[in-house]
């Protein structure tokens, strides 16, 4: 049998995984932060926030799919269309023009365009991993959840800066299929790269073209307007088992 691991947060995210958990007659849990409810299913399917999430994947004798803090800054400027540093919060806080920062794998601070390196936030540590780019405009950014090298669920989740979730995360069959056809060459790209489950952000830049936003650990992240029960077969890939000892 199979048990889906939530957090004790009720979420939109989390409602939805659990009702198409249901239907595949799978149990579903909910830890208490880092506490555990008793688990006696073979298989354990972990969606948790970052914040618990490596401790939750010890306890259960799992380890998470994630990428390198570099992931990004190695792919070639053609699928980024954009200059993107990895450096440190330290060093960040010298920029004197504006720039997107953000950190790599997590969401330790907000990632947004700020005016300069004064404005960055000061109650993290300047050792901090940081990704440094240019400011760019985005017309749309879907999100991506992919299992060996294809999509198998998509959705807009900004369009303008402006949550899809406005309008329903709607968008047209042409566009809808150039997010995952270019998702799809991404992946293709970078196989040996990435994990064999990962979340891809795509995105179009005004007057650029198509381009990689970023990629993230399916484990955790938002399913937006994407079908849960598809986000079911990718985030169930995206932590292993450990041999026992």
């Amino acid at each position: 049998m199979t048990t889906l691991l939530l957090s004790s947060r009720q979420t939109v995210d989390n409602q939805a995984l659990w009702r198409a958990a249901v239907q595949r007659d799978w149990t579903v849990a909910r830890a208490q932060g880092i506490r555990l409810p008793g688990l006696d299913d073979s298989e354990i399917v972990i969606y948790v926030e970052s914040l618990f999430a490596p401790t939750i994947a010890e306890l259960t004798g799992r380890r998470l799919l994630d990428l390198s803090d570099d992931w990004l800054v190695s792919l070639p400027v053609r699928l980024t269309r954009r200059q993107i540093l990895l450096t440190t919060l330290g060093q960040a806080r010298s920029l004197t023009s504006p720039a997107f920062v953000k950190p790599p794998n997590e969401k330790s601070f907000t990632a947004q365009v700020y005016a300069s390196g004064a404005a960055l936030p000061v109650e993290h540590d300047d050792n901090t991993a940081v990704l440094v780019s240019d400011p760019v405009h985005w017309d749309v950014e879907f999100r991506c959840f992919c299992l060996d090298g294809r999509v198998r669920a998509c959705s807009p989740y900004l369009r303008s800066g402006v949550l899809a979730k406005e309008t329903d995360y709607a968008s047209s069959p042409p566009e809808f299929r150039s997010a995952i056809n270019f998702a799809e060459l991404v992946l293709a790209e970078i196989m040996i790269a990435k994990p064999r489950a990962v979340v891809l952000d795509v995105g179009q830049i005004s007057g650029q073209g198509w381009a990689v936003v970023e990629a993230n650990g399916a484990w955790g992240s938002g399913i937006y307007g994407c079908d849960p029960d598809a986000v079911l077969d990718v985030i169930r890939h995206a932590t292993i088992q450990l041999e026992s000892a």
